[in-house]
């Protein structure tokens, strides 16, 4: 995906060393699908500020999301070592 996304942003007209760069901070493949269709959607090259605000909500998204399955994951080990305990107090 990063290559898609290092190869249409070239093909739309920006700079290679900023395209670059936003397809290596953007290395899943989840972050670089939004990307691209980010910069699909505009017909125009958009300014360099602009896609650069883009990628930042794109990985302040991920990081969301990946905390919030930390934490459900750290919520079902509680819940589960609440479950053993329960059963050796009975």
């Amino acid at each position: 995906m990063n290559e898609e996304l290092f190869n249409l942003m070239i093909r739309k007209g920006y700079p290679e060393s900023f395209s670059r760069i936003i397809a290596t901070e953007l290395r899943t493949d989840f972050t670089s699908r939004r990307m691209i269709g980010y910069i699909k959607v505009h017909n125009e090259v958009l300014p360099l500020e602009e896609v650069a605000d883009e990628m930042m909500s794109i990985l302040s998204d991920r990081d969301r999301i990946k905390n919030k399955h930390i934490a459900e994951d750290a919520q079902a080990a509680v819940n589960e070592w609440y479950r053993y305990s329960e059963r050796e107090d009975d």
